[in-house]
């Protein structure tokens, strides 16, 4: 069976098992690709069990959503989907008012999650109340939260009703290993699994071209794969023991798409993860939150 990451159950949800790879949609809409074939990638991406897609508001000022509500149109109970608030739109009432525009784009009456999608300067009680009235509305069924350093990770989760946070979306890849050090420790403390966007190292203070680099060539030669399926099996491998992150790449070619869903299958062995945290050490302190 392909790995698959566990949301935990809420007071008003049972617990959901996702596949730990998922679609990204960031810059679809856009008009760098044809529509036609953004809409094909995501419906081909369901049928190979990526079933968790991932939008926002802020990609191409709601074009992405719009892309997502045409690929799933007719198909919206086989999908997963996560979108995300601007924070200045995440205040009492403004969160409920975008919640509703980005449901319109995606031509659906729920999210089953929503995310603020980075710490702004609506406090963050107010965003709790709007995600809850969401929540009784059956507008939402979970809520999250993206690019949380400790620090706001700490204060949501000691704030009323932020112990319901389901996950938190960062960026993490191969190259870019900050979180390891502070973030998810912590995130694993709370039992919140990690949403790793930008899976490729495509984005980011620490971009680097990983696709060329002779430890990823060599591996994924040895193993028979793609740097990009190495990457994303790297990415969504078990940490401690537990398997608990969600890759979210982005694929408009089909061959792309296939590839990613191929990552499903990959086992990385002791050795391949030993030569990879040779040439990619782990960060021995804290370091800021890479973002992009």
């Amino acid at each position: 069976m392909s790995p698959r990451v566990t949301l935990p159950a809420t007071a008003y949800e049972p617990a959901v098992e996702l596949p730990a790879i998922g679609q990204g949609t960031w810059y679809m809409g856009e008009g760098r690709a044809p529509r036609p074939d953004e809409v094909r990638a995501l419906q081909h991406g369901l049928e190979l069990g990526l079933t968790l897609i991932d939008t926002a508001e802020m990609y191409a000022d709601g074009g992405a959503e719009e892309v997502v509500g045409e690929a799933l149109a007719g198909r919206r109970d086989r999908a997963f989907l996560v979108s995300k608030v601007y924070p200045w739109n995440a205040g009492r009432e403004s969160a409920i008012e975008a919640c509703e525009r980005s449901l319109k784009r995606l031509g659906t009456d729920s999210l089953d999650l929503y995310l603020l999608h980075w710490p702004g300067n609506v406090p963050l009680e107010e965003t709790l109340e709007a995600f809850e009235r969401l929540r009784e509305q059956g507008k939402i069924r979970r809520f999250g939260v993206s690019n949380f350093d400790v620090d706001e990770l700490e204060t949501l989760a000691a704030l009323p009703g932020g112990d319901a946070c389901a996950v938190n979306q960062v960026l993490y890849h191969l190259g870019s290993r900050g979180i390891e050090h502070s973030l998810r420790p912590l995130m694993q403390r709370l039992g919140m699994p990690l949403m790793a966007y930008c899976p490729l190292a495509q984005a980011g203070q620490l971009r680097r071209d990983l696709f060329d680099h002779p430890a990823v060539r060599e591996v994924a030669d040895g193993l028979g794969i793609t740097p990009a399926q190495l990457l994303l099996a790297w990415a969504i491998r078990p940490v401690e023991g537990r398997r608990d992150a969600i890759a979210i790449p982005k694929a408009v070619q089909p061959p792309h798409v296939e590839q990613n869903a191929g990552a499903l299958n990959v086992r990385l062995d002791d050795d391949a993860l030993a030569r990879l945290d040779e040439a990619f050490p782990a960060p021995n302190k804290k370091v800021p939150l890479d973002i992009v």
